[in-house]
């Protein structure tokens, strides 16, 4: 089958490596060509994500059979509606689906029209008085957010103590100034985990469990990035995340589907539910409409169902399966030095991808070309696999010894000290638990 794959992240040479693996005919467009995909590609061709004629132009011009969107940016320009109106059926949502993700108010109304388990209290202004008055009446830290894309970055969290809401008002100002609109909540602690799922519009099938690292550097400390890096757990669970913590969560993705679908706005491709799971049990902080970045790099190397047979499934509303090896793995980002406020670009690295291969590690290339040159985001994920995540961070760390170059990366990532301090983080937070063994 021929098979487009949009976009040119380390995300999509996740997706396009599993796409060829099921037997894909590939066919990519992205904003620059990406090492690992042009590899594993039949056409290459380069396009804005977001410039939907002219992917749809290529896409007719190579008689592809099926689409796949990878980042959100073009769901958001309606990639999904235009392909399909032109025949071509796709694994993502309808620019209305996606709201989902690119309109946080949307997401949040939907929640609570429905009930939805795991909703927050929240508040959409677009008057700088009233939204000042309501902090103050409110009485409890909050947290500020545009309501639209913001490439994991956009979002402010002031300190715990009540006197940190002058902050939250003066950002919230300044959103309100910018973009007419700003999104308050209340202020929810504890430790966040990314829950990914297929759907088909009805059924809803689980992946891995996987908790990202979004802050640049170790302990997490410094800046917000798109993620530093994750890991999962062979049991598919982590270890603060208990059985009954899980199907909770589970349950408020199905009932988003569910929701979604009383409104008349059927979604179909990959749920991606962040959650914050605190004493009271797991609270969405976000919906995302496409698989994660880093987390896709987690998952589908242990996928045992044939994506494209996955893909099918959710095109045509007959997804029937999705199994996934029960292993660990630990993806390591690698980002040019000043990521992510002042990246260097347009530097060259250097790496051994053989020997990278060697130590059992998984590559997959993302802000770089072809001629190893930086763009300036996050350029290379290098993958650890095993049975044990102890094993999965020495082949991770093993594999990024073979990379040379103006890059750093988060040591901490998926080690065992790192989690043991999220654990700890739980029990402050109050919640009561016994660790599971990851």
């Amino acid at each position: 089958m021929k098979v487009l794959l949009v976009g040119g992240g380390g995300r999509e040479n996740a997706i396009g490596e599993a796409l060829v693996m099921a037997g894909a005919e590939l066919y990519v467009v992205s904003k620059h060509v990406n090492p690992g995909l042009k590899r594993l590609a039949k056409e290459y061709s380069l396009a804005k994500e977001t410039d939907v004629p002219k992917v749809l132009e290529y896409a007719e011009r190579w008689g592809v059979e099926l689409a796949f969107i990878g980042p959100e940016a073009p769901l958001e320009a309606g990639i999904v509606d235009v392909l399909e109106e032109n025949g071509i059926p796709t694994v993502g949502p309808s620019k209305e689906a996606a709201k989902l993700e690119t309109n946080k108010a949307f997401a949040r109304a939907l929640m609570e029209k429905h009930k939805i388990p795991g909703r927050k209290l929240f508040r959409v202004f677009e008057d700088v008085a009233e939204m000042k008055s309501w902090i103050d009446d409110f009485g409890r830290p909050v947290v500020v957010k545009p309501l639209g894309l913001t490439g994991g970055k956009g979002v402010k969290v002031v300190g715990y103590q009540l006197e940190d809401n002058d902050e939250a008002k003066v950002y919230a100002e300044e959103l309100i100034r910018k973009d007419g609109k700003v999104l308050i909540e209340e202020r929810t602690d504890g430790v966040e985990f990314t829950f990914q799922v297929f759907t088909d519009e009805k059924r809803v099938l689980p992946m891995p469990l996987a908790q990202d690292y979004p802050h640049a550097y170790e302990n997490d400390e410094g800046p917000i990035t798109g993620g530093m890096g994750s890991y999962s757990c062979a049991n598919h669970l982590l270890p603060f995340v208990t059985k009954e913590d899980y199907e909770k969560a589970l349950e408020t993705l199905r009932a988003t589907v569910k929701a979604m679908r009383k409104e008349g706005i059927p979604y179909k491709g990959i749920l991606y539910g962040q959650f914050m799971l605190g004493k009271d049990g797991p609270v969405i902080i976000e919906y995302n409409a496409r698989f994660g970045d880093p987390e896709a790099m987690n998952v589908l190397p242990l996928l045992e169902t044939s994506l494209l047979e996955i893909a099918e499934g959710i095109v045509d509303g007959s997804l029937k399966k999705a199994e996934f090896e029960r292993k660990a793995t630990v993806v390591k980002y690698l980002a040019p030095e000043g990521y992510p406020t002042h990246p260097v670009k347009g530097v060259r690295i250097e790496l051994n991808e053989k020997a990278i291969v060697e130590t059992g590690a998984k590559l997959y290339y993302a802000s770089i070309d072809e001629n190893l040159t930086l763009l300036g985001s996050r350029a290379l994920a290098v993958v650890g696999v095993a049975d044990t995540l102890e094993e999965a961070e020495r082949i991770a760390s093993e594999g990024i010894s073979h990379v040379k170059g103006e890059l750093f990366c988060r040591k901490d990532v998926g080690t065992r000290e790192s989690i043991e301090k999220r654990i700890r983080l739980m029990r402050e937070f109050g919640k009561d638990f016994e660790p599971l063994a990851c």
